[in-house]
């Protein structure tokens, strides 16, 4: 590959490197904890305007997101500054991962709208696997693993690219029933684990609105918010060879609660041969267009910051 192909080609999001140093995070949460919410909210938005000026990649994400954004719902509400505020929407998120992890999230304020939703699939010991987004931060529905012990989960998520952001946690007390697995140890032990956790009742938490880390995974471009963008197959492959219940779990800030979303997608467990293409295809677009609805709901909390719509041809990456 030339230099000049190098610079029109878009990196993928998992090389690009991680933003902030650990103390800058942890001078952050100590603000939190001294002096209170409005005062790291004060502080964070200078740092969304640092950010603003040092990461030129994600500003222009931001703007394109909110671009199409607008353009797909021409009724949406977005704030002045909308990127500086899209960032500092983000930084919030990161302190109710970390508040979330921590075990620090108070019950009374995590709002299930669907409750009897996912009551219905805790008790009917069918288990499944839980479809996430990066809208939101739904490290804060790990708490409800403290909440309800009979919530077991696996989180599938990789970790490599934001090493110094998941040291904080290396010592934390995780709930017993909630497992991380890294998505680049997958393998036949690690689908036999999943496998596992899915018979016991349990689920299987993975995102479905990345591009594959792998360049030779399976995704499907799916017209998302106007034009097509790459979407990973693999957690509808998943359910489909597990033979389980697929649902959508977002949780996303209103004010100073957090608000729960858990919907059914879809059933792959009497799926036939013949029916698991037509399964994948309106399941997958099912799934996009509840992103759209909950990006609009939530129009700056999708946190992507990177090129997310890009052409077949540029999303073919040379191998490494």
């Amino acid at each position: 590959m030339t230099s000049s192909q190098r610079k029109r080609t878009p990196r993928h999001w998992s090389a690009i490197r991680e933003s902030g140093s650990l103390g800058g995070i942890k001078l952050m949460l100590a603000i939190y904890d001294r002096f209170g919410a409005r005062a790291y909210q004060g502080v964070l938005f200078l740092v969304g305007v640092y950010y603003w000026l040092r990461r030129p990649i994600a500003r222009r994400a931001s703007r394109e997101y909110q671009k199409r954004l607008k353009a797909f719902y021409p009724s949406v509400s977005l704030p002045r500054l909308t990127t500086v505020r899209h960032f500092t929407t983000f930084g919030t998120a990161i302190l109710d991962k970390v508040l979330a992890l921590y075990g620090r999230i108070a019950p009374e304020s995590i709002h299930i709208e669907q409750r009897e939703t996912l009551r219905a699939a805790i008790d009917s010991g069918q288990g499944g696997i839980i479809v996430v987004t990066h809208l939101g931060s739904h490290e804060v529905c790990q708490a409800l693993g403290r909440l309800r012990r009979d919530l077991k989960m696996s989180v599938v998520m990789h970790t490599q690219h934001a090493q110094r952001f998941n040291s904080l946690f290396n010592d934390i007390d995780r709930p017993l029933s909630v497992e991380i697995i890294e998505v680049s140890d997958m393998g036949p032990g690690t689908a036999q684990r999943l496998q596992a956790r899915v018979t016991e009742g349990g689920f299987v938490v993975i995102a479905a609105d990345r591009d594959p880390i792998d360049s030779g995974a399976r995704r499907r471009w799916i017209d998302f918010l106007g034009r097509p963008a790459p979407f990973p197959e693999g957690a509808f492959w998943l359910a489909m060879l597990l033979r389980c219940p697929l649902y959508l779990l977002v949780c996303a800030r209103q004010g100073q609660s957090h608000h729960v979303h858990f919907e059914s997608l879809g059933d792959a467990t009497s799926l036939s041969r013949r029916t698991r293409e037509a399964w994948m295809d309106s399941t997958m677009k099912h799934f996009v267009s509840r992103l759209e609805h909950f990006c609009c709901r939530y129009p700056l909390q999708w946190f992507n910051f990177y090129p997310f719509w890009q052409s077949e041809k540029q999303n073919a990456r040379p191998p490494r």
